[in-house]
């Protein structure tokens, strides 16, 4: 577990990184200018005609620097997900497999605990930090020390609060972001709003285009802020739920083909 934390670490800074490129590149190269050249059109066909309706653009929507930042946490907290659903679902492929290779019909004594423990340490370092090993290993360890089944049961559900536990604790980064992302988005629009009343004194003299300019950054902002934490949450609940049913598949896992099988000679 020691060497996890500073590969996810760096994973997760590199992700934010790429993110930032890629997001930034896509507004620098495609969004701003499509989006310049769609309101100078609009300029002119209203000069041209005063009862001209601009149509939305997705173009002048997504211009501004909150959604544009909105995007770039999207796409980290995106990444950080990814990677916590492979983790998921390379865990649950070991519970399709018979990791203690118990005889059929073999009852699991406590003199028996130290040699299926050390069949679990023969596997790949990567598969032994994974929640299912441990939990059957720290099972074994204990049932060959205490002789007592209840005892292993009571310590294999244990361990399952925990793993779940620190499944959800390894989720706040998202749900940060999660709520980040609408916060930036009210930037914008407090942005937007602070702007359209400087802008008043034009209103006043006829003149309404700046102020509908910085409204529209006001509302748009806001509108895809709330758009990409709608997804977001879902993802989030997707992935919590999937984890959730890990941690409780690989207790019933440890339960069949564990617990049920020990025995204490009389």
């Amino acid at each position: 577990m020691k060497r996890a934390f500073p590969f996810e670490f760096i994973y997760q800074v590199l992700a934010l990184l790429i993110a930032f490129v890629l997001v930034h590149t896509a507004y620098v190269t495609v969004i701003r200018p499509a989006a310049a050249a769609i309101e100078a059109e609009q300029r002119f066909h209203l000069t041209r005609d005063p009862g001209y309706i601009p149509e939305r653009s997705a173009f002048v929507v997504l211009r501004d620097f909150e959604q544009e930042m909105c995007l770039v946490l999207m796409l980290w907290a995106m990444a950080i997900m990814g990677y916590k659903a492979l983790l998921v679902w390379r865990e649950r492929g070991l519970l399709e497999h018979d990791l203690l290779k118990a005889p059929a019909g073999a009852r699991i004594l406590p003199e028996d605990g130290r040699d299926y423990v050390r069949h679990l340490e023969s596997f790949d370092k990567g598969d032994q930090q994974h929640f299912l090993p441990r939990c059957l290993s720290a099972a074994l360890h204990r049932f060959a020390a205490t002789r007592d089944i209840y005892d292993v049961s009571a310590m294999t559900r244990a361990m399952c609060e925990s793993e779940s536990e620190r499944l959800e604790s390894e989720l706040s980064m998202v749900r940060y972001i999660a709520w980040a992302i609408p916060s930036i988005g009210f930037i914008g629009t407090v942005r937007g709003i602070g702007q359209a009343l400087g802008l008043a004194h034009q209103a006043m003299d006829g003149n309404i285009t700046g102020v509908t300019e910085s409204l529209g950054v006001a509302f748009n902002s806001t509108f895809i802020a709330l758009l990409l934490s709608l997804l977001l949450m879902f993802l989030v609940h997707q992935l919590q739920l999937q984890q959730e049913r890990l941690v409780r598949d690989a207790g019933s896992y440890c339960d069949r083909e564990l617990v049920q099988k020990m025995s204490v000679p009389s």
